[in-house]
């Protein structure tokens, strides 16, 4: 029967043809027995319609019998809904755009989320089971990097995991031209295809085998893109070689369409196995050093197993090896993260800023349900006239409240398809306002999966409920007495409804003030950033690169070319000084790091201190514009032959040597004894928002070969790009310099993530103030619009034009004053949240409240101003007449 009845929702004309024809037939039928009674044609028909009785109740009989009710009255609610919205296109319109914006704007965020830090490996079975793993050191705060030993003994002892994965991000150049192309890439452990149950299209992943030997497997598998775009989908790729970091790699095989790697940030373009580390390593082979830190890894969890019984594995592991290597392991722990709070990559990076997106969308869906509100409650009035006929004939209070709500999720469904869209168009836009780092364009989409999609029907329904309840029940308590009388609200008065008009406009003002406040918080943190001293001198400061380890250089070779290029840029004129160095500063590689022992410093029992350190080339302190305290710094004359020397900052020379001057005294990392020669001022290494931290530089010709390329010039980028690809050329053709720009401009890109925060956050902070303004602007123009009377009187009273314009301004400014006050006390708590992006600025900022406080003020007055003047314009006769 259900079936039956399901199935005539879809049939509804055929089934009522065939009732008509059965009822004729019937008629017919019984029409015919009378004639053959003896009665005339007439009287028969006659007598058969009345022992038939009413055909149209009978119909409806019928009907009722294959009906589904709540369906049916569903489909009725549908159908009228779409009317009434269709009866008013710009109202619906204007209602669609802004609930589109709502949620549009949650979608993308959750897109973002999804694809940035839930789910950032979209091609990797159970990722919710994958955790990354950190190094600690009870002597320093912050998280560190791994070693291959300690990492293979987690491997062994664990009982909990099914495996763990290397990872580590490197890069390689592929082309050379004008400007060398970088490409991304990841020395992994032979297992990590398999652990992450990713299976290559074309060939295979790597062997156990491959992770042993130094620099025995120079093997490779390329990414879906590189076989796509580089070698045109070549079916006959697997056995071919490629050119990384100056080494034939024999590729193996291609990643499956999708895979990306598992370095939130960047698409890997390759990857090599971890035998293959000091190929693209020039500190050194660390396979088997302990103390050498690189590995940036992920341990996937067993089923069942909770990340607190992980992580007391895994500390307990930890312990073991501290006690078994303290020369190594002293003070050092491990510490398991959530995939969204990895402290390596990108996902780390962009958590506080993608929170903040996620409470800032949230606060711009309620500001658009409440002016959508303010707009059902106005067009409701104008339908006042309908609902009270229709409760006349009989229609329940409930019938109307199903009727209103129905119409209100037709608008948030249709705005939930658009928003969708939006969410599409903009999950590539992280992209587009983060700078690229290093010449490798960032990839950060985001995920629009079922997911995303539950999200966004919630926040469908949700906001039906929000923006379409308080409406609704308004519009079914009309009573049926006073709703045929003309009712005249004041402009300051007004009864329930616009009470509820007004709270709603409160809530908008409200919510945008502490928007306003949250971006002006931002706004001078970021200011207080760029305003930081890096330590060093930035105008007139260019940074390129020029590796000569993937060009296939020895470290011989490459220290040769250097001093030529360092000779010949420094001939032109222009050029003050050139110097190299293995990192240059705010870029996107890592220092190296070492356990030191310094001469007359004893470390706590359970500590282990480790220092950053860079290597640096002749002159680079001088280049770079960081200050000599003591000392001096590095000549040609320090290389391999000469003593092993260094130049510490002042943290360093202030932590370990107590006030003392450490030039001449002993500094040992990794089992090197050099001796100090010069003490340089402390500056930033990573970012401008770092503290003062020890650090010290040695001499690259006395360790590795760098790549990093420090120009103070007086000429422009452009000028000096040219100028460096002609010398370049003149010593090797097959030579070309990375991306060169200026110092600032590498410096700046650090502070991508908080300028990201400041654009969203003024973005939705401006579009709120504009919401709040208009649904003001809608009140004030609704309530003199039913104010005329009440206007007119006074007028004919003696009220002059400024006593009126002071009046309904009074009303407008009162409200957001409400508004402020609410909003003040709720942005003393929530601007807390965003602590961690701030700088130097409290998060009570009284600057930041005062200037929201202005905008607000301002936004409100324009927004009461028209419906101001318009209620001097009142015609006290006409008003008092109609």
């Amino acid at each position: 029967m259900f079936i039956h009845r399901l199935v005539g929702l879809f049939r509804r004309r055929h089934l009522e043809d065939d009732l008509d024809a059965e009822l004729r037939s019937h008629l017919e039928m019984a029409r015919e027995a009378n004639l053959r009674r003896g009665m005339a044609a007439e009287d028969a028909r006659r007598e058969a319609l009345r022992a038939f009785g009413g055909v149209e109740q009978v119909k409806e009989t019928c009907r009722d019998q294959r009906r589904l009710p709540p369906i049916d009255t569903v489909l009725q609610d549908l159908r009228f809904g779409f009317r009434i919205l269709r009866r008013s296109p710009g109202f619906s319109l204007l209602a669609v755009l802004c609930l589109t914006l709502g949620i549009g704007s949650t979608a993308a965020v959750s897109s973002w989320i999804e694809g940035i830090l839930l789910r950032p490996f979209p091609a990797v079975a159970h990722q919710d089971r994958l955790m990354a793993v950190a190094g600690t050191n009870r002597a320093e705060p912050g998280f560190s990097d791994v070693s291959w030993p300690d990492f293979a003994d987690l491997q062994k002892g664990c009982r909990l995991f099914d495996s763990f994965i290397v990872d580590r991000i490197t890069g390689t150049t592929l082309s050379t031209g004008e400007r060398a192309e970088r490409a991304a890439g990841s020395i992994v452990s032979a297992n990590y295809f398999e652990a992450l149950r990713v299976h290559p299209i074309l060939g295979r992943g790597f062997e156990p085998a491959e992770d042993l030997g130094r620099n025995a497997h120079p093997v490779t598998v390329i990414s879906y893109q590189m076989w796509k775009e580089r070698f045109h989908s070549d079916p006959g790729i697997v056995g071919r070689t490629q050119m990384l970091n100056g080494m034939p790699h024999t590729i193996i095989g291609v990643a499956p369409p999708g895979f990306y790697g598992t370095f939130v940030g960047w698409a890997m373009q390759f990857w090599v196995p971890a035998s293959m580390q000091e190929t693209f390593d020039p500190t050194g082979y660390k396979l088997e050093d302990r103390g050498a830190r690189w590995i940036e890894g992920f341990a996937r969890l067993k089923a069942g197993v909770t990340p607190e019984q992980a992580q007391a594995e895994i500390s307990a592991a930890a312990k073991r090896l501290e006690a078994d290597y303290p020369a190594t392991n002293r003070g050092r722990g491990i510490k398991l993260f959530p995939l969204w709070q990895a402290p390596f990559n990108n996902a780390g990076t962009l958590l506080p800023t993608l929170r903040i997106a996620l409470l800032v969308v949230v606060f711009v869906l309620l500001i658009v349900c409440a002016n959508v509100s303010n707009l059902l409650l106005v067009r409701a009035l104008g339908r006042r006239h309908e609902m009270t006929v229709r409760l006349a004939v009989g229609a329940g209070r409930g019938r109307l409240l199903r009727q209103l709500l129905t119409e209100g999720l037709i608008l948030s469904a249709m705005a939930a398809a658009g928003g969708l869209v939006v969410a599409y168009w903009c999950r590539d836009l992280l992209v587009l306002l983060l700078p690229m780092r290093g010449g490798l364009t960032m990839h950060l989409p985001g995920e629009i999966d079922w997911r995303v999609l539950a999200a966004s029907t919630g926040a469908c329904l949700i906001s039906t409920l929000l923006f379409g309840l308080v409406p609704a029940i308004q519009t079914s308590k009309i009573d049926l007495a006073s709703a045929l009388k003309a009712e005249s609200r004041g402009v300051v008065g007004g009864g329930r409804r616009a009470l509820v008009r007004s709270s709603l406009v409160l809530l908008q003002v409200s919510l945008s003030f502490v928007l306003l406040v949250g971006a002006g918080l931002l706004l001078q943190s970021l200011r207080g950033v760029q305003n930081t001293s890096p330590g060093f001198s930035t105008p007139g400061l260019l940074t390129s690169s020029v590796d000569l380890v993937a060009a296939g250089y020895d470290a011989q070779r490459a220290r040769n070319l250097q001093d030529e290029l360092v000779d010949r840029l420094q001939a032109l004129g222009g050029v003050e000084s050139v110097a190299f160095a293995r990192i240059m500063p705010f870029s996107y590689r890592s220092y190296s790091s070492a356990p030191i022992a310094v001469d007359g410093y004893e470390p706590p029992p359970d500590e282990q201190p480790s220092v950053d350190y860079d290597e640096v080339g002749p002159a680079y302190l001088a280049t770079m514009g960081i200050p000599l305290v003591s000392g001096r710094e590095f000549t040609r004359a320090d290389d391999a032959a000469a003593p092993l020397v260094a130049v510490v900052n002042e943290a360093m020379a202030a932590q370990y040597w107590r006030g003392k001057d450490p030039l001449g005294s002993r500094l040992q990392a990794k089992g090197r004894r050099m001796q100090v020669v010069g003490v340089a001022k402390a500056s930033k290494y990573r970012n401008l928002t770092e503290p003062p931290k020890p650090f010290f530089y040695v001499p690259m010709r006395q360790s590795a070969a760098g790549q990093g390329l420090a120009i103070r010039a007086s000429q422009g980028p452009e000028a000096m790009a040219k100028a460096l690809v002609r010398e370049l050329h003149a010593l090797d053709a097959n030579l070309a310099p990375g991306e060169l720009i200026t110092m600032q401009e590498q410096v700046d890109r650090t502070t991508a993530v908080q300028r990201v925060a400041v654009k969203m956050l003024g973005l939705f902070g401006g579009l709120a103030l504009l919401l709040a303004a208009i649904g003001l602007y809608g009140v004030m123009s609704y309530a003199v619009s039913q104010s005329t009377r009440e206007l007119g009187l006074r007028m004919a009273l003696g009220a002059g034009a400024s006593d009126l314009l002071r009046l309904v301004m009074s009303h407008g400014l009162a409200l957001t004053a409400g508004g402020v006050v609410v909003g003040g006390a709720a942005a003393l708590g929530l601007t807390r949240l965003i602590g961690d992006l701030l700088y130097k600025v409290s998060p009570r900022d009284p600057l930041a409240f005062g200037t929201a406080l202005v905008a607000m003020t301002i936004a409100a007055a324009a927004a009461c101003l028209l419906p101001a003047w318009r209620a001097t314009r009142t015609d006290p006769v006409r008003a008092l007449r109609d």
